[in-house]
């Protein structure tokens, strides 16, 4: 749920703290943790920013961040572990 901070438009980020768009990793990020993946996923399901959005910023593909949505839908932050995707598949 979107909602209005000092800094701007914000909401829970996968830890429960509030996120606002300066939170979220910046533009041409190379390596994502599970941490940055939940949090542009929270961001979307907040409505702080659109799944286009969301892979024009971080170029991804659709497919890419429909799996993200996916795995962390189903297992949360712990299924975004690459070293894990195999079990969670």
């Amino acid at each position: 749920m979107l909602s209005q901070t000092a800094h701007g438009a914000a909401v829970v980020g996968p830890d429960g703290r509030n996120i606002t768009l300066a939170d979220l990793p910046s533009p041409g990020i190379q390596r994502w943790v599970t941490r940055r993946k939940a949090e542009v996923v929270a961001a979307v399901h907040g409505g702080l920013l659109t799944a286009e959005d969301a892979c024009d910023r971080y170029a991804l593909t659709k497919e890419e961040f429909a799996g993200w949505e996916r795995l962390y839908q189903r297992h949360g932050v712990k299924g975004l572990r690459t070293t894990r995707l195999q079990n969670y598949r």
